[in-house]
């Protein structure tokens, strides 16, 4: 499998983007679960893992952008909230 030279491959965003596309797939043949949701935030989460991912989430993006607009979105603000956590808890254990 080639890396994409996006980003450092990461352990979590890849058992994360695995695990979606797999619950993408039982998705599809089990009606409770929305299999395209699930196998498309599988492609998101692994674009910068995988060249081949990066290349289906381009399709999506031709196919729907306004959609993966809101969803890299939300990615940022996450992102963000998550480094704003994070830098106050740096500050309460410096302070100790």
């Amino acid at each position: 499998m080639a890396q994409h030279h996006g980003k450092r491959p990461s352990l979590a965003r890849k058992i994360g983007g695995w695990s979606l596309l797999v619950l993408g797939v039982l998705g599809c043949v089990l009606p409770f679960l929305q299999g395209f949701l699930f196998l498309a935030l599988g492609l998101f989460v692994l674009r910068d893992q995988y060249d081949w991912s990066a290349r289906w989430w381009a399709k999506i993006e031709d196919r729907w952008p306004s959609m993966t607009g809101k969803v890299e979105r939300l990615e940022a603000r996450c992102a963000e909230t998550l480094n704003r956590w994070g830098r106050g808890v740096r500050r309460v254990f410096a302070r100790a």
